[in-house]
């Protein structure tokens, strides 16, 4: 005999004698009580452990007084609930697909990084005009996102006018800082830059406080000791100090800080996903950039430096420079990809290990003298800003 069990208003259970065959089927329900409405909750938070599959019993009743010959009933009692072994199982594959598609985000980020640091510091050891070479980056990057929407690899953003007006801002201090650490690796070794940008939580902290009026916990004032002390020691130590080098990271670690408050206060409930807002930043940060690379720079020096670095590299140089600015691009987009898939916290960490690859990989590529205490200094400052990034959670 069969039954259905549902819950609520009320249960019951029908009970068919099986035995006699001559006779029709006889059923009787026979009524359950309802559950209490409070242990609705602890079933459902149970079921994640305990698996609700189908329920089956069988029994032999006598005594009930149903005028059977051996007063011998059979039932099944079977009780249907949403199984949800599967999704409990499902749970643990999700999170660790999470965790690898993050660890390929920061493999890629690093490896792009790493690959555009090297090609960008070869363009400028032969053609040492960072306006143009910063303009050629955000060119390439902006053609190639204008050829993805016009051949539908990605879907082109849905922007207004206040979107616009919300990126300008940002814009101006993402081209100031892009600029600016151009500027600093024409002129110092790629190793040197990325130590001095290591202190940009230095900057970040102290214009929160001094011009948004933000506090932070003491931890995270303690965290900027190191920094500045391991950047202090790192340029004091430098063997090919330059003070346009120095000045140029400083200015670039206080542009992107105040890109970074401009982005988050301006682009707030804006729908633009990671990809398409960085390529928007390029488009709008190369119309920024283009008029002030003319006229600092010039077609007549671009043209005679150009001339000078293909007679002495070669051909090749072509492709340094096409290499440098794809690889820019590139690794710029995967950044923004992870932020929407990563907290800010996470994301701070990567960037720390991020200068840390490009910084050792620099020196070995570049045989780059390096004093121990200047080593020493570097790892203060990189130690510090991770330090800054566990005392801000």
């Amino acid at each position: 005999m069969i039954s259905a069990l549902k819950q609520p208003p009320a249960t019951s259970i029908a009970i068919v004698d099986l035995t006699r065959a001559s006779s029709p089927s006889f059923r009787r329900r026979i009524p359950l009580p309802s559950l209490p409405a409070s242990t609705a909750p602890s079933l459902l938070r149970s079921s994640s452990r305990v698996s609700l599959k189908p329920l089956c019993a069988s029994s032999s009743l006598k005594g009930l007084g149903l005028g059977s010959r051996d007063d011998r009933l059979e039932f099944r009692c079977e009780a249907y609930e949403a199984d949800r072994s599967e999704n409990v199982a499902e749970e643990p594959r999700s999170v660790s697909a999470q965790k690898v598609k993050i660890g390929i985000y920061f493999a890629t980020w690093w490896a792009l990084n790493v690959v555009f640091n090297i090609y960008n510091k070869k363009v400028l050891n032969a053609f040492p005009y960072p306006w143009l070479t910063s303009t050629l980056s955000l060119a390439c990057g902006s053609l190639l996102m204008l050829i993805s929407w016009a051949s539908r690899i990605a879907e082109a953003p849905k922007t207004d006018f206040d979107f616009w007006k919300a990126l300008f801002p940002v814009a101006v201090a993402h081209t100031i800082g892009h600029v600016a650490a151009t500027v600093s690796m024409s002129k110092v070794a790629v190793s040197f830059t990325h130590i001095i940008k290591s202190g940009e939580p230095a900057f970040s902290v102290l214009v929160s406080r001094f011009l948004l009026g933000e506090t932070f916990p003491v931890p995270v004032y303690l965290s900027l000791l190191p920094i500045i002390g391991g950047c202090g020691l790192a340029a004091v130590t430098e063997l090919n100090f330059n003070m346009i080098g120095f000045m140029g990271a400083m200015i670039s670690n206080l542009a992107f800080v105040f890109r970074n408050i401009f982005s988050k206060r301006g682009m707030k409930g804006k729908s633009v996903g990671g990809m398409n807002y960085y390529a928007c930043l390029s488009m709008m940060s190369l119309l920024i950039l283009t008029p002030f690379a003319i006229a600092i720079e010039g077609p007549q020096m671009w043209a005679a430096g150009w001339h000078t670095a293909i007679s002495q590299i070669g051909p090749q140089f072509i492709w340094w420079v096409a290499a440098q600015s794809v690889f820019y691009h590139l690794y710029n987009q995967v950044s923004y990809m992870s932020l929407d898939e990563i907290s800010p916290l996470t994301f701070s960490i990567g960037n720390t290990m991020k200068r840390i690859s490009v910084i050792v990989s620099s020196i070995i590529i570049f045989h780059t003298p390096v004093q121990p205490i200047n080593a020493l200094g570097a790892a203060i400052a990189i130690f510090g800003t991770f330090l800054y990034s566990q005392a801000k959670q």
